[in-house]
Parts: C-alpha cells; sequence; structure tokens
C-alpha cells in the first residue's frame, strides 16, 4: 500500500505532524512518503492519502486546497483522511469553547465533492516570530499562549487507526 501524507504547511508544524504520521504508517508495516503537496507530479501513483494543512482564517492553505481540487478524480474512489493544524490548545477561556466549531468551517472551504473518512484537527506550534506586531497583541488579549502544542501521542494513535483501516481488507 503507497500511502501519500501531503502536507502544506506556513511554519513548519504541520511537516512535522505529517512525518511523524508517515512514520507511523511505516511502523505499521506500510509504504508511505510524507510530502508537500505542490511537489507531488502524480497522486495517481498513490493507493491511499493523508492530506493535512495548516489553518489560517479557518482555511487550509492555497498549496493544499489546490491539490485537492485538481487531483478530485484521483482521491474520489481511493481511500482519503483530512487533518489541519492550528492552534486550539493554544486558546483559552471562551475562545477555546469555539475549537468544536473550527472543523466544520474549514471544511465548508474545502472543494466541494471531497469525500473523506476523517477529519482531525490538531494543535500545533505558535511563537512570537509567527505573528507581526499586532496579531501577537490580539493573540495575548484573547489569552492564547505560546508554545508547542503537538500532542503526539494522540497523532501516533491516528496512525495506528489509519493503519488498521488500510490493512484490514
Amino acid at each position: 500500500m503507497d500511502v501519500l501524507v501531503g502536507y502544506a504547511t506556513a511554519q513548519g508544524s504541520t511537516r512535522g505532524v505529517a512525518e511523524r504520521l508517515a512514520a507511523g504508517l511505516v511502523e505499521q508495516g506500510l509504504t508511505a512518503e510524507a510530502r508537500p503537496m505542490e511537489s507531488v507530479d502524480d497522486a495517481d501513483a498513490y493507493k491511499a492519502f493523508v492530506l493535512g494543512s495548516a489553518v489560517h482564517g479557518q482555511a487550509w492553505l492555497d498549496p493544499a486546497r489546490d491539490f485537492v481540487r485538481e487531483n478530485l478524480d484521483v482521491l474520489g474512489p481511493r481511500p482519503l483522511w483530512i487533518f489541519s493544524v492550528g492552534m486550539p490548545a493554544a486558546l483559552r477561556g471562551p475562545w477555546r469553547d469555539l475549537v468544536p466549531k473550527e472543523i466544520p468551517a474549514i471544511e465548508e472551504r474545502l472543494p466541494s465533492g471531497l469525500h473523506f473518512r476523517e477529519h482531525r484537527l490538531f494543535s500545533g506550534v505558535v511563537t512570537r516570530a509567527h505573528l507581526p506586531r499586532a496579531g501577537r497583541i490580539m493573540f495575548r488579549l484573547v489569552g492564547g499562549r505560546f508554545g508547542d502544542y503537538r500532542d503526539w501521542a494522540a497523532i501516533d494513535a491516528w496512525a495506528s487507526e489509519i493503519a488498521n483501516a488500510l490493512t484490514r481488507r
């Protein structure tokens, strides 16, 4: 089974998640690779997909949306899981309560006709350097905390779930 763990990243968090997912699939005996979606020339070469993107403004980055749009015919009949990387774990108070609404908002902005088995939202890394001055001030005013919030145990567990689904045939 050849699995593409494709990603679009802005600051590197999503690449780290994708690489960890691919490593987890390989540990389970699958052939998998993590690659930026914009570098994939032939999506048809893969039998299954795990695709993810950093989330900005409750939407995937353009390279991820473009890849999906251009490859809907290939993705449609094959197993597909998607993930998003944002900052839900960095938020507190009432802002944290909005997190459950983020997945539907992200999915609304994906190309229509995309059918996937599951969508997971993971937290990434948020540093002062990632935000402009005004963004840093706003982030702190809403109770945001800087740091690396990637939950490696949850990412590993999801890789195992995907591997089990792919090998259950």
